[in-house]
């Protein structure tokens, strides 16, 4: 990205960027759906652009608890719900999904961490101890109270599918400094969720996010048809060759008219390109069992530990998602997010003290969060015999940031004594969008697509970069 970034100069490319191309025929299976090739196979779509300005992070590990982090029971403490646990909210109840009841204290004990003398719930501890390494968000909103348009925004920066996830915009900006993976990596467990929580949309789309389950080990099964023969590289280059030429012949009769042709081409040399490095990668099995106790069992830790290994190799950004649901969507009993925060609390934390270890904590930036938080008023309704849950709140929710840049021990903005809606400097998610770009060195206002007859952004005609937290 120098300047202006790059736009449109024939049919052909036109064509190329905007058709969905075909997947990667060489991985088939999991990897066909998510890798795409970017027009043109004279040069790699990947390859590192330098930023707008000086950045102060390479990287992102977005860590995104699917279904709605409880702020009130975690990161945002609220003593005034002790006083009035039972009784009515004293002001009108903001617009919620579904119907709420009276105020609900929370089943979660408070303690001081760090330095900065954080209250942190008893359901993170481990993040506790490491508080000092964190910027807590306590005023994010966001515009529509359920999951399907709030994760889009929070991922795509629109309420309406249709438009590029963060990840794709970061790596069209600033590709990647890894040509042998893709530039923006997706784990999430089973099938994983929406693809266009991760798609390009109408950015080329090699952009797009490769999804990979975290859910195995074995990297043989996490990606299909990776050759374990390793006296199979010269023979298979040999054939794609042969393959490449006969493509590329039948591309110059077409007179370049067909993009998906020439997207699998390059899908294809990608593909070769990524059993050297990939099997390597995702083989979580090669770390020391110290560090494996230490991120803890289950997939989210295992997918947490990915992304460092996938950060540390050159992968621009890296997204984990909880689960392939609304994992924590506590409706019913908030006390379910205890068991969710026991397989969620160590692996965060682990990954912020691997990253430190590692010399790559100031350059990666980590932010941990939801699509929304939940109300200080019980979600009342339902079949369901216990009620003792929380409904989804976009008024006032929290997101936690760390390293790449952001200041460590500080709190910005914060909710009203109950901690429904924002009472001082709020955080849409347009602004953290913005922010992000910012500490990767772009600009949101220029980071600009032409399509459709107008320029799009990830931030679309707002954004505002919260310079407070940085550092």
């Amino acid at each position: 990205m120098n300047g202006n970034p790059p736009r449109l100069t024939s049919r052909r490319e036109a064509l190329c960027r905007m058709s969905a191309g075909f997947g990667m025929a060489a991985l088939g299976g999991i990897l066909g759906d998510s890798l795409r090739a970017a027009p043109g196979p004279e040069a790699s779509p990947w390859a590192p652009r330098q930023p707008h300005f000086p950045a102060k992070a390479k990287n992102v590990i977005f860590l995104f608890l699917n279904g709605g982090l409880s702020q009130i029971d975690s990161f945002d403490h609220k003593p005034l719900l002790e006083k009035y646990d039972g009784k009515p909210l004293p002001y009108e109840t903001p617009p919620t999904e579904f119907t709420t009841g009276n105020l609900m204290k929370s089943p979660f004990a408070f303690k001081r961490y760090g330095q900065s003398g954080v209250e942190v719930s008893e359901l993170f501890p481990r993040v506790g101890e490491m508080i000092d390494h964190f910027c807590i968000i306590r005023s994010m909103q966001a515009d529509i109270p359920n999951h399907g348009p709030s994760m889009l925004l929070m991922n795509t920066g629109h309420n309406q599918p249709g438009r590029p996830s963060m990840g794709s915009w970061i790596t069209y900006g600033l590709g990647s400094d890894n040509q042998n993976l893709p530039g923006f990596v997706v784990l999430a467990p089973g099938r994983g969720n929406s693809a266009q929580l991760y798609n390009s949309a109408f950015l080329p789309t090699v952009y797009q996010g490769t999804f990979i389950s975290h859910e195995e080990t074995d990297p043989a099964k996490q990606i299909q048809f990776l050759s374990s023969d390793q006296t199979a590289g010269p023979r298979q280059r040999r054939q794609l060759a042969l393959l490449q030429d006969l493509n590329r012949s039948h591309l110059d009769r077409q007179q370049g008219d067909l993009p998906e042709l020439e997207a699998a081409i390059q899908s294809m040399e990608v593909a070769f390109r990524m059993q050297t490095e990939a099997p390597e990668v995702f083989d979580v099995r090669k770390e020391s069992p110290e560090t494996l106790e230490r991120y803890g069992p289950g997939h989210f830790a295992r997918g947490c530990l990915m992304a460092r290994r996938l950060v540390e190799s050159g992968v621009r950004i890296v997204e984990v998602y909880y689960g392939s649901d609304n994992d924590w969507d506590s409706h019913v009993d908030i006390l379910a997010q205890r068991r969710l925060s026991a397989l969620s609390d160590p692996p965060i934390a682990a990954l912020i003290q691997d990253l430190k270890e590692r010399g790559l904590f100031d350059e990666t930036l980590v932010l941990v969060g939801s699509e929304f938080g939940r109300t200080p008023v019980l979600h009342i309704g339902g079949a369901a015999s216990v009620q003792n849950g929380r409904d989804h709140n976009i008024h006032g929710f929290t997101y936690l940031l760390a390293g790449g840049g952001v200041k460590g021990g500080c709190i910005y903005g914060a909710t009203d004594d109950f901690g429904f809606k924002v009472a001082e400097n709020p955080v849409h998610v347009h602004d953290l969008h913005a922010t992000v770009l910012h500490l990767l060195g772009i600009d949101h206002e220029k980071l600009t697509y032409r399509y459709s007859g107008r320029d799009f952004r990830l931030t679309d005609v707002h954004g505002k970069v919260v310079s407070e937290i940085i550092a």
